[in-house]
């Protein structure tokens, strides 16, 4: 399934045009976007809770302890 997407401002103007041009399509469904705003924009900063709730962790494998052998030379 693929989405077409008109933001709301162009809705007038691009809906009815794109609806038209996907009719045969049955993959392809156009919607106006209805989002008053950004999941992301709703807060501007992390308050100090957050910031401590907040952990990172380095996801890398540990390196094993030691030295590695001597090369060999294998000519």
């Amino acid at each position: 399934m693929i989405y077409c997407v008109v933001p709301k401002p162009l809705a007038d103007e691009l809906y009815s045009k794109l609806v038209e041009r996907y009719e045969n399509d049955d993959n392809v469904t156009v919607i106006i976007d209805r989002r008053d705003a950004d999941r992301r924009a709703r807060g501007s900063r992390p308050t100090e809770s957050d910031l401590q709730r907040r952990v990172i962790r380095d996801r890398r494998r540990a390196r094993v302890p030691g030295d590695l052998p001597p090369l060999v030379d294998g000519s």
